[in-house]
């Protein structure tokens, strides 16, 4: 079985469903596309130009500069307008009608790459709805599983909501695993398994299901590391709390999405990644997404024989039990098709490396089908 197990589904770019409103939505996609490291380019020629522009201040949503930011429902981008000129870029792949990539989209691409079933993530610029996941679960119920979304940054003012509304996710629309982001999303430097989150882990320590991470590089916790700390040193901060939290709670399955945050760990043109990133892997309830293309496919082409290193190295201090496959799909469509998401690792770095078919089949699905306990997990 080959399961994806990170996958988006979502509503167009100004759907007001999970906002108060179309124009809320379109605030938090402007916001997020000032901050990826994609290359924004002015229409007329395709020069590449400023995508600072539209969040220059790190503004709160309410306070983002006015540049005309809108939907070009036709060619499926975002665009913008500065200095006369018009521009945009593409966080979104290109070719997505409406900005919205839909439950049968989504089967379409797994029928032609041979995916079996995905797990469908969330994210606060996409969607902003667990009733729209549940649909998505509700279209194809085989195939599709989903994640609940959380507002994190609702924690310290409204914490027993937030527990309300995952509790209600997983119990009554039958949503699958709970999705934290410490990254940018939460209001405070303090850590994030203490103080007003203390209750929501209990919580959800209740609920029996896997919870998967997407942790931050910066700012620093201040009681991790340095106040001032970015990058590399705030990241192992941040796995600190994660062990921390499993220790508290050993029956509760977590995962780390994206892998790695690659692009801080460049050395030259390798990865190099340093021994303390592997400590919390100790823990058996703990995996790792193996997703490449997306993050690092504007720096290496296919089959990505850069990072086999890295990869192996995976393989060896984790082990294939605790790595699952996934593509940040449709996104990832930016570098590689869906097929080659899998061929890289099937056709290419498999045979190349000696990895058993045992462990790939575990790398490919084994891993999250045991984590969500689907099919043979």
């Amino acid at each position: 079985m080959i399961i994806d197990s990170h996958a988006y589904c979502f509503e167009p770019a100004d759907s007001p469903r999970g906002y108060a409103s179309g124009d809320e939505h379109l605030r938090w996609v402007q916001k997020a596309q000032a901050g990826h490291h994609q290359p924004a380019f002015r229409l007329i020629d395709r020069v590449e130009g400023p995508s600072d522009v539209l969040d220059p201040n790190k503004a709160d949503l309410d306070d983002l500069p006015d540049v005309n930011f809108r939907i070009d429902r036709a060619a499926g981008r975002v665009l913008w307008d500065y200095e006369g000129e018009t521009y945009t870029k593409h966080f979104y792949p290109p070719n997505l009608r409406n900005l919205e990539f839909t439950p049968n989209s989504m089967i379409g691409e797994m029928d032609y790459a041979g995916i079996d079933k995905v797990l469908l993530h969330t994210n606060a610029m996409l969607g902003r709805s667990n009733e729209y996941q549940a649909e998505c679960i509700q279209k194809y119920p085989d195939r599709i599983l989903s994640m609940a979304l959380l507002d994190e940054r609702q924690i310290h003012t409204d914490v027993d909501g937030v527990i309300e509304g995952v509790t209600t996710a997983i119990r009554d629309l039958g949503l699958h695993a709970i999705k934290f982001g410490s990254a940018g999303y939460t209001v405070s430097d303090e850590a994030w398994d203490g103080g007003p989150y203390a209750k929501f882990w209990e919580a959800v320590s209740t609920l029996g299901v896997p919870v998967f991470f997407t942790l931050s590089t910066g700012p620093a916790r201040a009681s991790e590391a340095r106040p001032d700390a970015y990058g590399r040193e705030n990241y192992i901060g941040e796995l600190r709390i994660l062990t921390r939290l499993m220790e508290r709670y050993p029956d509760m399955l977590c995962s780390i999405t994206h892998g790695f945050p690659w692009r801080v760990y460049f050395d030259g043109d390798r990865i190099k990644l340093p021994e303390e990133i592997w400590e919390p892997f100790e823990n058996p309830n703990l995996s790792l997404e193996v997703c490449f293309p997306v993050r690092i496919g504007d720096i290496f082409d296919y089959p990505y024989c850069e990072v086999w290193p890295t990869m192996e190295a995976m393989v060896e201090r984790i082990g294939p039990r605790q790595l699952m496959y996934g593509t940040d799909m449709p996104f990832q469509n930016r570098f590689c098709t869906y097929r080659q998401s899998r061929h890289w690792l099937e056709r290419h770095f498999a045979p190349a490396t000696g990895l058993s078919d045992d462990d790939l089949a575990l790398i490919m699905g084994g891993t999250a089908a045991r984590v969500l306990g689907v099919g043979d997990g």
